[in-house]
């Protein structure tokens, strides 16, 4: 049995599959989330230690021995280690949002343009390099002991294995690697005067990085989102990856490195030697939903909200919603960005509202698929995931935005069970990443766009795109 786990925000999520992609046990342990001001968010690493020794007890029980382990979770969070290798303050995670200045600065001192050029990607708030700068201006007595820093998944692989490592697709959302030549980049680290020795080797995701102390090789891994990217077969050009959970994300594997001029989508390594992926992502996608049920009818069963919606046609009678609920990243990097509804008449219900957020996220997935397909070709189909993607209705409704057909597939256990990909080619179980995909990931039902709709929502994508513009600053 191979097992992948996934380091994330709420849990430590952990599958066992075996060589054709069966899952065979899941176990999962949850930990908080801290707060400790306004925009901040913490985590102390312990928690995230326990949680993958109670994940990875509860698969061997059910399973027996194992044969990889592959790594995966959340990224961008800073964790900073002493000489000892003791931690010296809760992790700064992903979605912390302290570091606008750092941001500015990073920019400021580098160029904009050289950045882009070098990283791939603009700084923002959630990156790992702001967050260094931060405790330096900060927390000057924690950044002077600092001895070396890791991302969340790299910081359970020390616990695992010992070693100090972490891989190319995690590093990129670090804005210090240079993303074109997979290396920690020598021009960025003199420019923000951070120490190279402090940063972990650089490894491709399905290298063998280690072994637990019972002999079980370790994989370096992936970030969560080209693990999950895997999991549902988009390892290179043709498909793309759809996610359709809290964020909604719109990921393609590219035929090289490639960046766009504005940084609005993301530009990183893949987890695929020698392979790059572009990635756009908005901060409110099922989370739109969500909020709405607990906004509206706290409670409600997501099955009703749907019934309600499919009472309505496409287009809701001029119905649009922007989900800028949390701000956003793709297409406009604006932690200030809002959300709205435009366009309310009497007509409109409960089902009205619930379609139009459903559509508006749609909308969202094609800002970020018109930026990707820019950079790598536009797309044959999509392969979908997440929460969102269990509803027919919202797969109907996205197929037709992007005017692409989409495939659920046969498992769908996200980043951990592209991290037991990774494992079982670090293991020797495949050759390479490409043959265990073929191997293990099946694609299942497909949900083609719908020809009425897709002419409704060519025209209201035009008022979508609009609003953003006519808001802002309201």
């Amino acid at each position: 049995m191979l097992a992948g786990l996934d380091v994330g925000t709420s849990a430590v999520k952990g599958v066992a599959i075996d060589g054709d992609g069966t899952v065979a046990a899941i176990a999962d342990a949850a930990y908080p989330l801290s707060t400790p001001r306004p925009g901040w968010a913490e985590q102390d690493p312990q928690l995230w230690w326990d949680a993958t020794q109670s994940v990875l007890a509860a698969l061997r029980a059910k399973v027996g021995p194992l044969e990889a382990i592959g790594l995966s979770g959340q990224m961008h969070g800073l964790v900073a280690l002493d000489a000892a290798g003791r931690v010296l303050r809760p992790a700064i995670l992903w979605n912390d949002q302290r570091t606008a200045a750092e941001c500015e600065e990073i920019e400021r001192t580098i160029g904009l343009e050289r950045l882009i050029a070098l990283t791939g990607n603009r700084a923002l708030p959630g990156f790992t390099a702001p967050k260094l700068l931060w405790l330096r201006r900060h927390e000057p007595d924690v950044h002077a002991r600092i001895a070396r820093i890791m991302l969340p998944k790299d910081y359970v692989r020390l616990r695992l294995c010992g070693e100090f490592a972490t891989d190319v697709s995690d590093a990129s959302g670090t804005v210090l690697l240079d993303v074109a030549h997979r290396r920690w980049s020598e021009e960025v680290l003199e420019a923000l005067e951070i120490d190279p020795a402090i940063l972990p080797p650089v490894l491709e995701s399905p290298q063998r990085c280690g072994e637990t102390r019972d002999g079980v090789p370790v994989a370096a891994g992936a970030g969560d989102q080209a693990a999950g990217a895997l999991g549902v077969g988009v390892d290179r050009p043709g498909p793309i990856s759809v996610a359709l959970g809290t964020s909604g994300v719109v990921f393609a594997a590219l035929p090289a490195f490639a960046a766009d001029p504005q940084a609005r989508v993301h530009a990183f390594c893949h987890a695929v030697p020698g392979g790059w992926h572009a990635m756009g992502v908005m901060l409110s996608a099922a989370g739109a939903l969500r909020w709405l049920r607990d906004a509206t009818e706290p409670g409600a069963s997501y099955d009703d909200l749907v019934a309600a919606a499919a009472g309505w046609g496409a287009g809701c009678e001029g119905l649009l919603f922007l989900p800028y609920l949390a701000g956003e990243r793709t297409p406009h990097a604006d932690p200030d960005a809002r959300a709205a509804f435009a366009g309310l008449q009497l007509r409109h219900d409960r089902g009205a509202l619930v379609r139009a957020v459903m559509e508006g996220v749609a909308h969202g997935l094609r800002d970020s698929l018109d930026l990707v397909a820019g950079l790598g070709g536009v797309p044959q189909f999509g392969r979908v995931s997440g929460g969102g993607a269990r509803s027919s209705l919202w797969l109907e409704i996205v197929a037709s935005a992007l005017e692409l057909p989409l495939e659920r597939v046969a498992v769908d256990e996200g980043a951990a069970f592209g991290a037991a990909i990774l494992g079982g080619v670090a293991a020797g179980r495949w050759p390479d990443v490409a043959t265990a995909v073929g191997a293990t990931v099946r694609p299942g039902e497909r949900i083609a766009p719908r020809a009425e709709w897709v002419e409704v929502y060519r025209t209201d994508r035009e008022r979508y795109r609009a609003l953003y513009p006519a808001l802002r600053g309201a």
